[in-house]
């Protein structure tokens, strides 16, 4: 405990975890709009990112990156779930297909791009395990593709029956978790000699907190990040109103920013510290069980959940910027070496599908 209250005095950016009794106050007693409710929910997330990027670290010290980065994505993903629930009881699924397509578009464009450029900039190149990012970018590829075909049948044939696309959905989701199952068997068990980190870690040194402390932290700071989570969901869409932005903008963009933010943190701290296995590991990882479990899960929970079954089939935007962040993502990532520029271009990609869907939101789910 001693150790986690020295990082917090030391670090300037964890002071603002003051803000998380307050917005817990603030939620509780219904004061304040929901512009400030959604303003004060985003200061208390991300000193809580800092704080789960360093307890990631010290788990990834002892674990090594593979094994790290699937470990900061699957409790990153922990946020952009209990999102995506709050959205998919409300019967928001508009919001829950924007923040779907809006976070793996995010982690594998906006994320990767990012940890290229901020990595790019400290060291003249860098260098990661091919193996495993194109091992991601084809489970994402395959993803893709399976959120496309209900997409595609439903824009091919207008008589297509609802039942049909209900079963269609169901059917895919079963499928893919199945895959997604069987990428973790042979990524961690089968053939983990193939993934495992490359040359690395030539950065600084940083105090690295025992296993106990970190997963503890790991555990208590996802805990806190859900609660944060809930109001954010709750105030998201009075605030979306007040500044003028539709669903679809607030769940591709603003969501799934919020939502990574614990992630991106990490994936940014690896990236300046030569550790781009981690930060490639983070993003990609991170779209990837978007794609093949959490998007997967919805459909299946909102059986019980929502108001009525959601489908798999985006509207056609959504199912192009995926299409394109999936093959940008494996096209940078195919060689095993990054530079700078490499982010910038990824990043001008991923702007223009902010600067589009802002400008010309879609007008249907």
């Amino acid at each position: 405990m001693k150790l986690l209250m020295d990082e917090i005095r030391r670090s300037p950016l964890l002071w603002l975890l003051a803000f998380v009794p307050v917005v817990f106050v603030v939620a509780h007693f219904r004061h304040g709009s929901p512009v400030l409710l959604f303003a004060l929910s985003v200061l208390a997330i991300v000193p809580l990112a800092a704080l789960l990027s360093h307890a990631t670290e010290s788990v990834a010290a002892k674990t090594g990156d593979s094994v790290g980065g699937l470990l900061n994505a699957t409790l990153g993903n922990l946020t952009e779930l209990v999102i995506a629930l709050a959205a998919l009881k409300a019967g928001e699924y508009m919001l829950v297909k924007a923040s779907i397509a809006g976070a793996i578009v995010t982690n594998a464009m906006f994320m990767l791009g990012a940890s290229f450029l901020l990595g790019g900039l400290k060291h003249h190149t860098q260098e990661f395990n091919r193996a495993g990012a194109r091992l991601q970018a084809g489970l994402l590829l395959l993803a893709t593709v399976a959120l496309l075909i209900p997409s595609a049948v439903g824009q091919a044939d207008a008589g297509s029956s609802t039942e049909f696309a209900e079963k269609l959905s169901v059917s895919l989701s079963v499928l893919l978790i199945v895959v997604y199952g069987l990428g973790l068997l042979f990524t961690l068990k089968t053939h983990k000699e193939l993934f495992s980190s490359g040359e690395g870690g030539h950065g600084e040194a940083e105090a690295v907190w025992p296993i106990g402390l970190a997963l503890g932290t790991l555990a208590g700071v996802t805990v806190v990040v859900a609660l944060v989570s809930e109001i954010f969901v709750e105030s998201v869409q009075g605030a979306a109103e007040t500044l003028g932005m539709s669903k679809a903008f607030v769940g591709f963009i603003v969501v799934a920013l919020v939502g990574a933010a614990a992630e991106m943190a990490s994936a940014f701290s690896g990236a300046r510290k030569n550790r781009l296995d981690l930060s490639v590991g983070i993003a990609l990882g991170s779209a990837t069980q978007i794609a093949l479990f959490v998007a997967p899960v919805l459909v299946l929970l909102s059986y019980v959940m929502g108001p009525s079954p959601m489908t798999l089939a985006f509207w056609p935007g959504a199912v192009f910027m995926m299409l394109i962040a999936t093959l940008m993502a494996a096209f940078v990532t195919g060689g095993g070496r990054s530079a700078w520029f490499v982010g910038v271009l990824v990043l001008a990609v991923y702007l223009t599908f902010a600067i589009t869907l802002y400008l010309m939101p879609p007008r249907a789910a």
